[in-house]
């Protein structure tokens, strides 16, 4: 792969190439319901394994597979997990398996690992699953003395199998495991809800219906909040947040009220664990009953099932599970005989290793809190993600009439910079009403800077945003434009709007930007107040933040694409695929994209390559069209190297690949800024924008000194940004020394850890720096406030 020196200080890092796995066997099932991205898990464990050197195997049909032997359990190879990256469910097969429950059954399927030498587990499911294997490593020592007293095993089986290590990650769509930010296959889940949700969203305008969605859950109201959030549903029913007694007539009072305002439908949804402050279910036909009652409105129901388990797993799915894969393969090299069982989790934007007993008695913990009435309790066990979620809702669910606004009669401008980027939209919508309840009077402003210098300024109301979530682009107009020309008309603007505050949601030129304004208080009064900016761009190239609005939608609408190339690729044999990606010059989109997709060789400008990197690369792909998988997937980032352009690389291939295999090019181009946002683009665009505006509000009582507001304080121009594992307003002052300017790019950018990860999957030696790997840490209740989960 390209750029493949290795390292030149190796002495003060770890490297994966330190942890040897010959010798070992590892063992990879998935038990209890399915879940989209299981399939990306187990093929991150088997190659990580084979990479180590370890032998691993597959368990099918989960435990079934581990009591009743045979071959249910297989040993994997490299080719055996081709072509499952982008297919839903699991293809090892999962099932529920009472014997397991069983001391018999337990000694069974312990007898089947040690005839073959197997001391290493990877369990992916839910907390009974992982339950059951815990269980399963303490009696394991037990189970054996059984099997030598029987005579089915002997001594030296006993030595040499006498520590059962295992690694669990979380399979389930419901999200309701504690210690992990997402589970896999919950994004996925989202994806599927919001695709009908926006499908229903047009019949139901035309007919002027009321629509009741039920959603998965069991007792997590995880899926229908979010989902709620991502599609700015009018009601929303959930176990941890039981409505007060008399909901009935606050609901039909607010649908009412919506239709009132010329609002053609309304949305309700259901969790279908959801109850009322009784314990009393509430279910999607007695809402139906009520609202045809109480308002003769049309009203349908649909209950969405296991739609929502179905269907291709999304990008953040893939890479959330393939760097759990890799992660628990770690975890497993590295148990001693003290280590407990554990959990990989994703806090933040981190992969971490739990106790997986903590995280089970934490998560039971969620529903005796429930059972006892203790609802708040149960929301704050649930973590932080849950609780953002949950504040925002409410934060921006019920419109309180004017005479019950606070008025702080402050006015804040809200404003898009830079290129359209999807959940832009999601943004302004939240910022509008968080500003308006917050007692502000809020204004647009059309065409990014351009307009502002030419006072395409208006109020904007609670209603004018109204389905704004789901809409791709940018509604407000974006432009490229920066200030620096136009200052002195964009200060006279704002001294005519009496423009207190401003928020700018946008990409690199919004940073250049709030720079520039910022630099200029000396000389202009008007910019003298809080200014924030959010970052919406698909090309993640923002100092200060991690992760960007827009760019996960953009992420899915590579793979959608690498997805559908493939399958044509394997149609017909041999032949290579060259895709050019956006992104500028940086190479987020590319790699990530690449990991998704399960992409060969990813070209980027923050990795230099030259033309003995190619000819390797080329020479990577003759010996793979060897073998049974007969196609390869090559990304470049547009701006990775200005002579080896896309025809350049799509020739040589060609030339060099001559009669063994042949080449297609394809560019992208703007499919990549995607049609719809994501439901995590939605859903970030919503919590970071009221985030920025509770933080303008907070700034505005501090600097409201003499009857006006007035601050030239460093801190008060800044970028809300998500670092590591916690959400952080950062002064834009201070990020210029991060920043190549000329590039457009940060100086340290932290998904450049995941390219080894990725040349790795797809059989390239390559040094892997896992110093910030396995530290075990402890599930604490406390948790850094405000993160986002982020792939």
């Amino acid at each position: 792969m390209a750029g493949n020196a290795g390292p030149k200080r190796q002495d003060t890092r770890k490297f994966v190439e330190n942890l040897s796995g010959a010798g070992k066997c590892i063992a990879v099932l998935t038990s209890g319901g399915d879940a989209q991205g299981m399939n990306a898990a187990v093929r991150a464990v088997v190659r990580m394994g084979i990479y180590v050197g370890a032998k691993v195997y597959f368990i099918h049909e989960g435990y079934q597979g581990m009591v009743d032997g045979g071959d249910n359990i297989k040993e994997a190879t490299w080719e055996s997990v081709s072509s499952m990256l982008q297919v839903g469910g699991t293809v090892i097969g999962s099932a529920r398996c009472k014997e397991f429950r069983t001391h018999e059954g337990r000694l069974k399927a312990a007898h089947n690992l040690v005839q073959r030498g197997i001391t290493n587990l990877c369990v992916i499911g839910g907390d009974g699953s992982l339950t059951g294997a815990n269980l399963f490593r303490e009696e394991w020592s037990g189970l054996l003395n059984e099997l030598l007293e029987q005579g089915l095993i002997n001594e030296e089986a006993v030595s040499s199998n006498s520590v059962l290590h295992i690694v669990g990650m979380v399979g389930s769509i419901d999200n309701d495991f504690c210690g992990t930010d997402m589970t896999i296959g919950t994004d996925s889940a989202l994806h599927r809800i919001i695709e009908v949700v926006d499908a229903i969203m047009t019949t139901a305008q035309s007919h002027q219906r009321t629509f009741v969605l039920e959603v998965m859950g069991r007792h997590c109201g995880y899926l229908a909040l979010v989902s709620a959030l991502a599609c700015g549903a009018d009601w929303v029913f959930i176990p941890e947040m039981p409505p007060d007694d008399g909901w009935e007539d606050n609901m039909c009072q607010k649908l009412s009220e919506n239709r009132a305002d010329k609002k053609r439908l309304n949305i309700i949804i259901v969790a279908e664990g959801a109850i009322d402050s009784h314990n009393k279910a509430i279910t999607p036909d007695y809402i139906k009953d009520l609202v045809v009652r109480c308002l003769g409105f049309d009203t349908r129901v649909t209950i969405l099932g296991h739609v929502q388990r179905g269907g291709t797993p999304s990008a953040f799915d893939r890479i959330l599970a393939s760097r759990m894969g890799v992660e628990a393969v770690l975890a497993l090299l590295e148990a001693s005989t003290e280590t407990p069982a554990c959990v990989v989790s994703l806090v933040g934007n981190q992969a971490v290793r739990l106790p997986l007993m903590e995280c089970v008695q934490m998560t039971q913990e969620v529903q005796k809190a429930m059972d006892e009435k203790k609802f708040d309790e149960a929301v704050r066990l649930r973590g932080r993600s849950f609780e953002n979620n949950l504040s925002t809702y409410r934060l921006l669910s019920y419109r309180k009439l004017d005479s019950e606004l606070p008025n702080s009669s402050f006015n804040v401008a809200v404003m898009n910079v830079g290129a359209p980027a999807a959940g832009m939209n999601a943004a302004v919508r939240s910022a509008v009403r968080v500003g308006i309840t917050e007692g502000h009077k809020m204004f647009a402003v059309n065409d990014g800077f351009e307009g502002f210098a030419k006072g395409q300024i208006k109020e904007i109301k609670w209603g004018d945003v109204g389905g704004w979530t789901g809409q791709g682009g940018s509604l407000l107009g974006t432009k490229r434009t920066l200030p620096a020309k136009h200052l002195a008309k964009i200060a006279e603007q704002m001294r005519i709007h009496n423009i207190n505050a401003l928020l700018v949601i946008g990409g690199f030129e919004a940073y250049v930007g709030l720079l520039e304004l910022s630099s200029a208080r000396d000389e202009y009064p008007e910019f003298c107040v809080p200014m924030v900016m959010v970052p919406a761009t698909v090309s993640n190239n923002i100092p200060g933040s991690d992760l960007s609005i827009g760019s996960d939608t953009a992420l899915n609408a590579i793979t959608d694409t690498c997805d559908r190339i493939k399958q044509s690729a394997s149609g017909t044999k041999r032949r290579v695929f060259i895709i050019e990606t956006m992104g500028g010059y940086c190479g987020y989109l590319a790699t990530v994209g690449g990991l998704a997709a399960g992409a060969d060789t990813v070209y980027i400008y923050e990795e230099t390559f030259d033309i003995r990197d190619l000819q390797a690369n080329v020479e990577h792909l003759t010996q793979k069209m060897k073998t049974s998988i007969q196609r390869g997937l090559v990304l470049r980032n547009e701006n990775c190297n200005e002579n080896f352009t896309t025809d350049f690389i799509y020739q040589l291939y060609s030339e060099e690949g001559r009669g063994v295999f042949d080449c297609r090019k394809n560019i992208l181009g703007h499919m990549q800024q995607g049609g719809a946002p994501s439901p995590f683009d939605r859903n970030f665009g919503t919590k970071v924008a009221a985030k920025a505006m509770q933080w303008i509000t907070r700034m505005l009582k501090e600097s409201y000194k003499g009857g006006k507001v007035f601050t030239n304080a460093e801190d008060t121009a800044c970028l809300l940004g998500m670092r590591r594992r916690a959400m952080v307003f950062q002064p834009v002052a201070q990020l210029r020394e991060e920043t190549d300017f000329e590039h457009r790019i940060p100086k340290e950018q932290w998904w450049l850890k995941l390219r080894p990860l990725m040349k790795i999957l797809a059989k390239y030696k390559t040094f892997y720096d896992v110093s910030d790997a396995g530290q075990l840490e402890h599930v604490t209740r406390v948790r850094p406030k405000d993160f986002q989960p982020s792939v």
